[in-house]
């Protein structure tokens, strides 16, 4: 069916190009907006989803994707966020096969290839969306509105708010999601091409949708656009019945698919991560939602103030119908309520549909996060506003095309006035995909944003510790901890780092103060048994490590700190079954091994020493301190060749290791080997000069050969 042209695209302050020109420069110019970040690390929720998440190796199961959350948690587990995204995950995991590895270049390529592809289809999405869906004899979608829908692409590819979808990684979901929603959308158009409809159009829309949800769950949302399209356009009301009864039934199936797979039920959030989901009264929730909701407006209409984190006081609450922030609650309806009359009352059916459907991008791709349906776990998360954001760009870029229609003895000025909105998107763009490339700028930057975040304060104060700046990170911590006086990750941070700087008490009580507000927090039970381990508070000790296992069965870690603790109290049987438990959880625990094989052989059990040192060889066939450790054992039982060779190995591994070459020494000594005995002795002062015995031995050995080089009477 032929559709005129937009009456105000000829007015649009851009040249007409070509479609494949159109396209070629949106992508561009989203590609220059984002490249910087393409060589940035792994940062904030990429350490969970990327570095930590064990569906990505290789020797995981590629089925343990299907049955377990974005961030490799089983979803039948209530400590599951219950996101479902496995076709995110999946590529994940094509990223870790491909560069063999956890190499974050080849995540962020992918991540600023997928947003310059996106923002190029943008084009297609909204040339129907504005000037309806019409083809030409060859059965190509005819654009009525090319200036209109490149310069809505434009804002789409330049906007700021999309900096956390690409720039993080984890915003892989959200990339994805919007690519097989723009898929999904335009092969349901296919299926009205030259006057026919087409069933297998809407099935394979349909097949698109499911990827889109099992991307992001928003995904499902394209099957509402889709039917807000046929409201407006005359072409598509061919064998609506059909159709609706399709979508219908294909929602359906996908949202009881979702239901089933979610198993135990919606993901449990506490008060800090959405407090607003948490207000007694229901009157001041609702209010505090759509403060919320203003926010994420404003987030769009002015994307200046970003944050990785909005949660823990970076947005207080509205406690009061007199809380002067009501105000933009009720501009934000005004505004919403005057572009829907003028989408149902216009007399302007272009206008109409525009506006009508601009909305609807901009709104319903919002719905899942918007606390409505089921509680979210956030208060703000730019990320989910990258496919609303579409919809935002649509109504500027048809603000633009009106404006110009009415003003247009204004034409250059609005015509300056756009060019230099673009140009300050991508600096804006560029200068956040920069603070995005490590966890110091990103978390730093934060700090002007939302001061009062006690997170932000958090974070900065890991990425400090993690850099082994303890004492700025001591000030982070205590600063997250005022702000938030029941912040227990912070206490425990905050205690291990005084534990390391020997600050004992004021460490045990922080850590006796988080375990008190959060009973079940295991590794703060075990960092308190260190510390009572250190005070001497051996009873104290025992009781929190047993906590900390009760809380958390699989804990090895903790099985090894209580070893310790029993070997201090000469308690060996236990120290070596606890020890031995930790190797169980975690065949790899190499001090755990070590330990067993040195208290074996302290106590004269040289034979069951020697077996643990082999077995703990088996499977960590290059660990130099199971090696040098095995060795002595072995050196005492006069397998004196066997030690020669572990000592050996170990020094190829750790050549500087002063203690091993004292010890080989020792054992060249009482083999008679003296030149070689000499030589390692003496490498072994030069690396450490006070090495305990080792000069005495030395010295020894220098007698030895004097008295062997003097001549016999």
């Amino acid at each position: 069916m032929a559709l005129s042209e937009v009456y105000w695209d000829h007015q649009i302050p851009l040249p007409k190009l070509a479609p494949v020109q159109a396209k070629v420069t949106v992508a561009l110019v989203a590609l220059l907006c984002f490249i910087n970040s393409y060589d940035g690390e792994f940062v904030f929720d990429d350490s969970e989803a990327i570095v930590n998440n064990k569906d990505l190796k290789p020797t995981t199961p590629l089925n343990n994707i299907w049955n377990n959350d974005f961030w490799g948690s089983n979803l039948s587990s209530n400590s599951s966020h219950k996101s479902y995204r496995p076709l995110t995950v999946l590529t994940f995991r094509l990223n870790y096969l491909l560069a063999g590895g956890l190499h974050p270049v080849g995540f962020h390529v992918l991540n600023i290839i997928l947003h310059a592809v996106i923002s190029a289809l943008m084009i297609d999405v909204f040339a129907i969306l504005i000037g309806g869906l019409a083809y030409d004899v060859k059965g190509r979608i005819l654009n009525h509105a090319p200036k209109t829908s490149l310069l809505a692409a434009l804002f789409f590819a330049t906007h700021p708010v999309h900096t956390e979808s690409v720039a993080g990684i984890v915003g892989r979901a959200d990339l994805l999601c919007a690519l097989f929603f723009q898929l999904s959308f335009l092969t349901y158009c296919k299926a009205f091409n030259r006057g026919r409809f087409s069933v297998q159009w809407v099935v394979v829309s349909l097949l698109l949708c499911a990827a889109a949800m099992l991307c992001k769950e928003q995904g499902i949302t394209v099957l509402v656009q889709s039917i807000f399209l046929c409201k407006v356009s005359e072409i598509l009301r061919m064998g609506l019945l059909t159709r609706l009864a399709l979508m219908g039934l294909g929602g359906l199936l996908m949202l009881y698919a979702r239901w089933r797979i979610m198993g135990t039920g919606p993901p449990a959030f506490t008060e800090v991560d959405n407090p607003a989901s948490f207000a007694e009264n229901i009157f001041l929730r609702m209010v505090n939602y759509n403060y919320y909701y203003s926010l994420n407006a404003w987030l769009l209409l002015c994307p200046w103030w970003l944050c990785f984190d909005w949660s823990m006081g970076c947005v207080p609450l509205i406690k009061s119908a007199t809380d002067w922030r009501m105000v933009w609650l009720l501009l934000l309806w005004c505004i919403l309520i005057g572009l829907i009359s003028q989408a149902l009352c216009s007399q302007d059916s272009q206008r109409r549909r525009t506006l009508t459907l601009g909305l609807v991008l901009l709104v319903v791709p919002f719905l899942p996060a918007c606390n409505i349906f089921f509680r979210v776990g956030f208060v703000i998360a730019e990320r989910v506003l990258y496919l609303s954001s579409a919809g935002y760009c649509l109504l500027l870029a048809y603000s633009v095309g009106h404006c110009c229609c009415r003003w247009s003895k204004y034409r250059k000025l609005l015509c300056v006035s756009v060019l230099a909105l673009l140009c300050v998107c991508v600096a804006r763009c560029a200068l956040r995909s920069h603070q995005w490339r490590s966890e110091q700028s990103l978390f730093t930057s934060a700090l002007s944003v939302c001061p009062f975040n006690a997170k932000v304060h958090y974070n900065v104060g890991k990425n400090l510790a993690d850099r082994g700046n303890s004492t700025a990170a001591i000030a982070y911590y205590r600063e997250a901890v005022r702000l938030h006086p029941t912040y227990v990750h912070a206490m425990n941070n905050l205690g291990n780092i005084l534990k390391e700087r020997n600050e004992l008490i004021e460490a045990e009580q922080l850590l006796s103060k988080a375990v008190s507000i959060q009973p079940d927090f295991a590794a703060a039970w075990m960092n308190l048994g260190i510390v009572q381990n250190s005070l001497q508070k051996f009873e104290e000790a025992e009781q929190s490590y047993w906590n900390a296992i009760r809380f958390r069965k699989k804990y090895p870690d903790c099985y090894y700190n209580l070893g310790r603790l029993y070997a201090d109290l000469n308690r060996h049987v236990d120290a070596l079954n606890a020890w031995r438990n930790a190797t169980v959880l975690k065949p790899d625990h190499s001090l755990a091994w070590n330990n067993m094989v040195i208290l074996l052989d302290n106590t004269g059990n040289l034979g069951q020493a020697e077996l643990i040192g082999r077995e703990a060889l088996r499977l960590l066939p290059n660990d130099h301190t199971i090696m040098f450790s095995l060795a002595n054992v072995l050196g005492k039982l006069q397998k004196y060749k066997e030690s020669e060779g572990f000592f050996l190995h170990a020094l190829r591994i750790n050549p500087n290791a002063a203690s091993c070459h004292g010890n080989l020494a020792v054992l060249y000594h009482r083999w008679g080997k003296l030149e070689l005995a000499k030589k390692h002795y003496e490498l072994s002062l030069k690396l450490d000069p006070e090495a305990p015995g080792t000069r005495d031995n030395y010295n020894m050995l220098r007698r030895k050969l004097d008295q062997l080089k003097r001549p016999t009477p």
